[in-house]
């Protein structure tokens, strides 16, 4: 049996729930972090000493870091869908992976989601939230461009590809801020709210964060 610690209202657990829904795999949840605590506690630092989520257990094996547990259950359970033996189709998607992380995480999660929703009104810096919107569709414009001629990232089916991109989408579409008109980017997230998994592990309500910088 699979357990994967983590607040559902985590972005970075979403990514791992999605993809083991994706899946179909059965697993035992446990909430932590926020408001259920635990990550300070000895037995969870056993399994992760970075003391965040998500953290996954497979039997005797111990994940931490969400791409890391994203290649490791597509490599365990995704077979050619999401673990293609060729090495070639493979690092396509670890290119959008590192991407995701590296880019519109940056620019959206930490500098719109993180600068304009989490933090309390009267500590908000402007003109850094401006730049980080600028930032976020620059990078979304990238996306728009590439599904313009195809229905996901990596060609006609949903890979690893997508999945960390595209947790952003229903908070930066729930966001009260300028949306960038990109209508391949919605069409794309049409087509994931159409996706049970995505519908159930992603648009996750999130008001409990709102001018909440402590979690």
């Amino acid at each position: 049996m699979l357990t994967i610690w983590g607040r559902r209202s985590s972005f970075n657990v979403q990514k791992v729930l999605w993809l083991a829904g994706e899946l179909g795999l059965s697993y035992e949840h446990v909430p932590a972090g926020g408001q259920f605590g635990l990550l300070d506690t000895p037995q969870f630092r056993s399994l992760n000493p970075h003391g965040k989520v998500p953290l996954l257990r497979d039997g005797d094996t111990v994940v931490w870091e969400s791409h890391a547990i994203l290649r490791y259950l597509a490599a365990r359970h995704g077979a050619a869908a999401f673990w293609p033996a060729d090495p070639a189709r493979r690092v396509r998607a670890d290119g959008w992976m590192d991407w995701a992380q590296t880019a519109l995480q940056p620019a959206f999660l930490s500098g719109v989601f993180w600068g304009y929703y989490r933090t309390p009104e009267a500590a908000r810096d402007t003109a850094a939230i401006a730049r980080s919107v600028a930032a976020t569709h620059a990078c979304l414009r990238q996306l728009d461009a590439v599904l313009a001629t195809q229905p996901y990232l990596d060609g006609d089916a949903l890979t690893l590809a997508d999945i960390p991109a595209a947790t952003s989408l229903y908070r930066y579409y729930e966001l009260d801020i300028d949306h960038a008109p990109l209508p391949n980017v919605r069409a794309w997230y049409e087509r994931l709210q159409a996706r049970p998994a995505y519908r159930e592990h992603v648009m996750v309500p999130f008001g409990e964060l709102k001018g909440r910088l402590d979690f």
